[in-house]
C-alpha cells in the first residue's frame, strides 16, 4: 500500500533498458567494475581513522584539524549522494560514473601530495563529493539492468561491499601506514581507479543521457540541500567533541541546517522539477525499509567505531593489532553474503531480517558483559555474531526496499536509500559518542563514593600498589594515587562502554519487532524487469 504525498511529478529522464533474464558477460563485468569503484568510495571513509596521528604529523597539523580530514569527506559525500539520481538520469550511468570515479581517482592523488592541512581538507572534500556519485548509481545499476533472476547474486555482491568496505577501513589502513607510510591510503587508489574509468567508458551501455534535464536543473534546490545536509553532518560530527551547542560553531550550523531544511522541502514540494524526487516515499517497502538502513547505518558504523576506540584506549592497541582484531567481521561476512543470496531464494526475507537483527542485537548484548580485559578471543563470537547479522539484514532489506521499486524512479531511490544508511551512520555517531562520555562522567562519580579511605578493598588495592612502588625507590604514595585514580577512570570507561553496548541491544531487539511491517514482495514484482 503506497502512502499519498502531495508531490509535483519530475521528469524521469531516459528509461532504462528492459533487463532480460540473460545477463551477457560485458554487462556482468562492467558491474563489477561499477561495485569495485563503489568499494573505493566507500572504503575511504574509514581508511584514515586508524592514520590520523601519522596524517597529522605528517602535516604539522593541530588536533582540532586533523578531524576535518574525515570530516570534510563525510559532508561533501552525503551532499552528492542523493544528488546523483538526478545526474544519472542527465548524463547516463556511463557518463557520471566515468567522470566520478575520474574526479575520485585524481583527488587520491592530490592527498597523497598534500603538504598542509588545508590543502588535505580541500582535496579530501572533493574526493568525497565525487566519489559519492558512485555509491546509489551501482546500487540503481544492481535493480534495474538485471532481471529478478539475477538478484540472488547481484544482491549480496552490493550488500557484501556496502557493509565490508567500512568495516575493514581501519585495518586496511592500519597495514597500509604501518608498511610503507600514510600516503599509500591515498595512492592505492589510482592504478585501480584508472581501470574503473576505462572500463566505465568502454563497457557501461545500460541507459541514454537525456542533457536536455540539465536546462531544469534546480540550482536553488541544490543550495538548500548542500546547507541542510552539509550542516547537519557537521553538527553530528563535530558535536560530541565540542560539548554541542555550547560551542557558537555548533549552533551557527544548527542554525544554518534548520534554515536551509525548511527551504529544501518547501522547495521538493513545489518545483516540478526538484533537484531530489521524494516520491520514492510513498512506496510503503521503500519507506520503511529506508528506516531500516538508517539504523543499520547506527549499527554498521558505530561498531566500528568502538570496537577499535576500546581496543586503543583501554587494551593499548596499535592501529595494526586493531585491524587484524577487526578483520574477524569482515571475514563473517564474506562468508555469509553467498549463503544470504541462496537463502533470498528460500525463505521469506522478512524472516531473514529479523534473524539478522536478533543475530546483531545478541552479538552486542554478549559484549555488555565486557571487562578491561578482553581482547581478541573475548570480542571473536561478537564479532562474528555483527557480520553475520549485518549481511543476514543488509541484503533483504536492500532487495525488498529497491528491488520492487518502479525503474523511472530507481535512480533517486538509489540515492535516498544510501544518504539514509548515512545519515544513520552519522547519528548514531554522535548519540554513541554522547553517551560514552554522559555515561563515563556518571560512572567516574560514582566509583568515586565507593573508592575512598572508608573503603576497605580500596585501601587493600592502593596499600599493594604502594608497596610495588616503594620497590622502585620512587615516591610510591603519589604514584600510587596516581595510577589508582587511572584505573578508576579505565574501569568507569569501561562500564560506559557496556551502556552503549545495552543501547544497542535494545534498539536492534525493537527492530526484530518492526521487521513484519515490510511487505513481502510479489514474485517477479518490481526491479530489474518489474513493471
Amino acid at each position: 500500500m503506497a502512502d499519498t504525498l502531495t508531490l509535483k511529478p519530475s521528469a524521469a529522464g531516459a528509461a532504462p533498458a528492459t533487463p532480460s533474464a540473460h545477463v551477457d558477460g560485458r554487462r556482468m563485468f562492467a558491474f563489477l567494475c561499477m561495485v569495485f569503484g563503489m568499494f573505493m568510495a566507500i572504503l575511504d571513509i574509514q581508511i584514515v581513522s586508524a592514520s590520523l596521528a601519522e596524517i597529522q604529523a605528517g602535516l604539522a597539523a593541530s588536533s582540532d584539524e586533523i578531524s576535518w580530514v574525515q570530516t570534510s569527506y563525510l559532508i561533501a559525500e552525503v551532499v552528492m549522494i542523493p544528488l546523483s539520481g538526478f545526474l544519472s538520469r542527465a548524463l547516463s550511468t556511463r557518463w557520471l560514473f566515468a567522470a566520478s570515479a575520474a574526479g575520485f581517482t585524481i583527488m587520491s592523488f592530490m592527498c597523497a601530495t598534500a603538504s598542509s592541512i588545508n590543502e588535505m581538507i580541500v582535496y579530501r572534500a572533493l574526493q568525497g563529493f565525487l566519489g559519492g556519485g558512485m555509491i546509489p548509481t551501482v546500487f540503481a545499476a544492481a535493480y534495474s539492468v538485471f532481471p529478478r533472476e539475477k538478484q540472488p547474486i547481484v544482491a549480496p555482491m552490493i550488500g557484501l561491499v556496502a557493509t565490508l568496505a567500512p568495516t575493514i577501513g581501519p585495518t586496511v589502513g592500519g597495514y597500509l601506514t604501518d608498511l610503507f607510510s600514510w600516503h599509500w591510503l591515498f595512492l592505492i587508489n589510482v592504478i585501480p581507479g584508472m581501470f574503473v574509468v576505462l572500463a566505465a567508458v568502454t563497457l557501461i551501455d545500460f541507459d541514454e543521457p537525456d542533457f536536455s534535464l540539465l536546462d531544469k536543473f534546480d540550482w536553488w534546490g541544490l543550495i538548500f540541500m548542500a546547507g541542510f545536509l552539509g550542516s547537519l553532518e557537521f553538527v553530528l560530527e563535530e558535536g560530541p567533541t565540542n560539548d554541542w551547542f555550547e560551542d557558537q560553531y555548533i549552533v551557527a550550523f544548527a542554525i544554518v541546517c534548520a534554515v536551509s531544511s525548511l527551504a529544501f522541502f518547501a522547495r521538493v514540494f513545489s518545483t516540478d522539477h526538484p533537484v531530489v524526487d521524494l516520491r520514492a516515499f510513498e512506496n510503503r517497502n521503500f519507506s520503511i525499509g529506508s528506516a531500516f538502513s538508517f539504523i543499520m547505518g547506527i549499527g554498521l558504523y558505530g561498531l566500528t567505531y568502538l570496537y577499535p576506540v576500546f581496543l586503543g584506549r583501554v587494551r593499548g592497541y596499535s592501529a595494526l593489532q586493531i585491524g587484524e582484531t577487526m578483520f574477524v567481521t569482515g571475514i563473517a561476512m564474506f562468508v555469509t553474503a553467498p549463503i544470504a543470496g541462496r537463502l533470498m531464494t528460500k525463505i521469506d526475507p522478512r524472516i531473514m531480517m529479523g534473524a539478522g537483527f536478533a543475530a546483531f542485537a545478541v552479538g552486542t548484548w554478549w559484549v555488555t558483559f565486557i571487562t578491561k580485559d578482553w581482547d581478541f578471543w573475548e570480542l571473536f563470537v561478537p564479532q562474528i555474531l555483527r557480520g553475520v547479522g549485518l549481511m543476514i539484514a543488509m541484503i533483504p532489506i536492500n532487495n525488498i526496499s529497491l528491488g520492487t521499486m518502479p525503474p523511472a524512479q530507481m535512480k533517486n531511490a538509489s540515492g535516498l536509500f544510501n544518504l539514509m544508511r548515512n545519515l544513520g551512520g552519522a547519528v548514531g555517531l554522535a548519540l554513541i559518542n554522547t553517551v560514552l562520555n554522559n555515561r563515563w562522567d556518571l560512572h567516574i562519580a560514582r566509583l568515586h563514593e565507593h573508592v575512598e579511605w572508608a573503603s576497605a578493598a580500596a585501601v587493600e588495592r592502593l596499600d599493594t600498589i604502594t608497596a610495588g612502588f616503594a620497590k622502585l625507590g620512587s615516591d610510591a604514595s603519589a604514584a600510587a594515587l596516581k595510577q589508582m585514580a587511572a584505573l578508576v577512570r579505565q574501569q568507569a570507561l569501561v562500564m560506559a562502554f557496556a551502556d552503549v553496548f545495552y543501547l544497542l541491544t535494545f534498539l536492534f531487539f525493537a527492530l526484530v519487532i518492526a521487521s513484519p511491517l515490510m511487505r513481502r514482495p510479489k514474485p517477479g514484482a518490481g526491479g530489474g524487469g518489474g513493471h
